[in-house]
């Protein structure tokens, strides 16, 4: 029994047909006669391949948790030169 080779164009859009438009592989599947054991890898492969790997992630995090650091910091010394701001302006009156 020979494989059958499917284009990548006609596997992206059988694809987006299961997870963009929420149809089930079964009958995504049925249409162009594609076997469901088929459709269901190539679901799979696309899930695998959307999500960030745990790598990501952590750089992702740890960029995140710098930037919320960076953020505290500087609303801090914006509210100090608020109140500075606010005394002088009393002061000079």
């Amino acid at each position: 029994m020979q494989r059958t080779k499917y284009a990548p164009e006609f596997k992206d859009e059988a694809v987006k047909q299961v997870i963009d438009k929420g149809h089930s592989v079964v009958d995504v599947a049925k249409r162009p006669g594609i076997p469901d054991n088929v459709l269901y890898a190539w679901v799979s492969k696309f899930k695998k391949a959307d999500e960030p790997s745990t790598n990501d992630l952590k750089v992702l995090q740890a960029e995140m948790a710098k930037l919320k650091a960076e953020l505290r910091r500087t609303t801090e010394e914006r509210d100090i030169l608020k109140k500075a701001a606010a005394y002088f302006a009393k002061q000079s009156g």
